[in-house]
This record gives structure tokens, sequence and C-alpha cells, in this order.
């Protein structure tokens, strides 16, 4: 290891968040890249590991530097590496699976036991939010010229939107609810209209994000008031906006719904204005056990689906940004230096911030 300048952003517990100086590997293993980090995204999982210490099952216990979505400069090449070279540009993609468990070897590598314990930014796995790191060179990603750095960052949720489409064979023509604005959502609206759903109508609490949202392609948009919040009231603006409550025997409600926010009203929500038959793919995280109306969905043949990270999306993620099929320029909404990382998450946290994806740069010479 050498200790040239690699300021790193670390999380050391609950709330303790700090920049500093880690070591740069020196060893380069075959199937491996050295990396110069370009940008970083901040992502929900983050805010949770600082403000509360854990995401879901994922505890910190030892110091962690943070940081997955990431875009990044080829350093250095390992000697089996004939794909890259120094000074591509790259997309990382930051789970490490073992490629010889039974998952890896029928596809469904995000389920790998090894993979679920090392993801880049997870706890107990260093993450990128760094000047340089290490990667095996099989998880990262050339992007074309005309694809920038900043849209490099976000091409790993926009994998995990890729592969909720997927999850529930999203087809043409279909009517589409999102739950919840930020960036998921927003990734999970754009992956919608791609794969060609005619109507997208979006929810959440913020204004300025649904304005945005407006501007990515939301057919329409449902303003929710925490205050006045009533399941009842939502699934009815939902209805009204399909154009068809169902009471003359059409359509009830969406065909597919992507559950963005992993809250507990938010989830009834996606269930209830799903149309009997229809799809609910469950890709926001919350607590690890909430209510819901199952009878409901059961009664009606309302298909609850999971959706885990992303497997074999990135290169459809880089298509759909490297065609203009997506856009995603309009959520950058904040950019930061490395060395204002802490600025950066404060950001993130402020009450009717209008942030959606906050950036990090982590070198500026390239």
């Amino acid at each position: 290891m050498t200790k040239e300048d690699n300021l790193s952003l670390v999380i050391h517990k609950k709330g303790d968040l700090r920049l500093e100086q880690t070591p740069i590997p020196t060893e380069l293993g075959p199937d491996e890249v050295l990396c110069k980090t370009h940008s970083c995204g901040i992502c929900g999982t983050d805010i949770h590991y600082w403000m509360h210490g854990y995401m879901s099952s994922f505890v910190v216990t030892d110091p962690l530097i943070l940081g997955h979505e990431v875009s990044a400069l080829v350093d250095k090449v390992g000697s089996n590496v004939k794909h890259l070279k120094p000074g591509d540009k790259v997309a990382i993609e930051p789970s490490l699976p073992c490629r010889m468990c039974h998952n890896c070897k029928t596809g469904m590598y995000n389920h790998c036991p090894l993979s679920n314990k090392q993801v880049k930014g997870s706890p107990n796995f260093h993450g990128m939010l760094t000047r340089k790191f290490t990667h095996p060179a099989d998880f990262c990603f050339k992007l074309p010229d005309n694809v920038t750095y900043e849209e490099g960052a976000m091409v790993e949720p926009l994998a995990v939107a890729v592969h909720a489409v997927r999850r529930v064979n999203l087809t043409l023509g279909q009517t589409v609810l999102v739950c919840g604005a930020g960036t998921m959502g927003m990734m999970c609206l754009a992956a919608a209209k791609a794969h060609g759903a005619s109507k997208v109508i979006m929810t959440d609490i913020n204004q300025f994000r649904l304005n945005v949202a407006k501007e990515m392609g939301a057919d329409e948009t449902i303003l929710i008031n925490l205050k006045t919040f009533s399941v009842e009231d939502v699934v009815a603006q939902v209805k009204q906006s399909i154009g068809n409550n169902g009471e003359d025997g059409g359509q009830g409600g969406v065909d597919i719904t992507f559950e963005c926010t992993g809250n507990e009203g938010s989830t009834k929500v996606a269930i209830y204005s799903t149309n009997n038959g229809g799809k609910v793919a469950l890709v926001g995280l919350g607590p690890l056990e909430v209510k819901a109306p199952l009878v409901n969905a059961s009664l009606r043949e309302v298909d609850i689906i999971g959706v885990c990270r992303f497997r074999n999306c990135y290169p459809m993620a880089i298509y759909l940004l490297e065609t203009g099929k997506v856009n995603l320029k309009p959520l950058v909404t904040h950019k930061y230096r490395l060395e204002q990382s802490l600025d950066a998450f404060k950001k993130m946290i402020e009450p009717d911030n209008n942030a959606i994806k906050v950036l990090i740069q982590c070198n500026q010479d390239f």
C-alpha cells in the first residue's frame, strides 16, 4: 500500500462521517483495474448508514468508505485485462459475486451469498467515494463517448430500474404508477417510458421533484400532503388519472406499480392502485416488516414482486443513455468536490432541499 493522496469519505459509526486519507493498493491482480473516481452519487442507502448506522439488515460495525454509484477513469490494468486500457471511461458495477455458487451459475448473481456481503460501499466492504480504488475488470463497463461521467455515475440506479422493469415484464402500452419521485422513482419513470409505457403517474410529497418528473416525461403527478394523507384519497386520484374507476367494468387501476419509497402507507397505495391481475414491484427499501393488504392483493391476483439490485443490466442501462432513449441530465441538481462531501450529505437531509441526484466529484484533473 502507498499513502499518496487518496482522500476518502469514511463513516465510523452512526452520525460519524469523516474525510480521511486511506491507502491506495499497490498490487494489482491480473483481472483487476486501478481506477480514478470521477463522480459518485449519494444514495439513500448512504444517508441511512450515516443517520442510523444501518440500512435494512446491513449494519455499520467498522470504519467504511462509502460510495457505490460511480464513474471512473481506468488508470492501470492487470495482465489479463484485454477489453479495457488506461484512459477508458467506465461505469462501475459495485457488487462482487463469487461466480461459483448455484445463484451465480444460473445467472442470478445478485443473490450470491458472497455478493450480498460484498457490495462496495456496504458494511464490511469499502466503497469508491475516494480518489483511487481497484475493481474486477469484468464489472467495469466502458462508456460511449457521448455519455458523460455524470451520467455514468447514474448507471447504477438506472440498472436497478431496468431490472425492475424486467422483473414485471412491462410491455408496450401498459399504464404505470411510480410511488416516490426520488432518484429511484425517476429512474423507474425513465425506464418504464423507454420500454413503452403508455402513461406514467408519479406520486411524491415534494412539488419540486414532481415538476422534474414532468420534465422527465411523467404524464400525471399527484402531490401528497402528509398532514392530510389518506390511502383512499390517493388511490382515488390514481384511478381518476387513469380515467376509469372500474365501476363500469373498465380498468380500475394501473397495470404496473413501482413502489420506490419503502413507506408503509405508500406500499398500501401501490397495492390498492394496481388493477386486478397487475403487478407491484417493491423497489424502495424500508423497515424489515410492514403491514400490507396481502389478502386484497391475493384475491385480486395482484403479484407482489421483489427487486434486489440488478443482474446483467449495465449494458442495457448504458444503451438507453447512449441512444438518448433515457435522459438523466435533469436529475443532477447539485455537484460537490470530494473535499465538500460533508456539505453534500447535509444538503441531502435539508427539509425541502430540492435535491434529487447529488454528485460528488472526486478528481478534477480529467
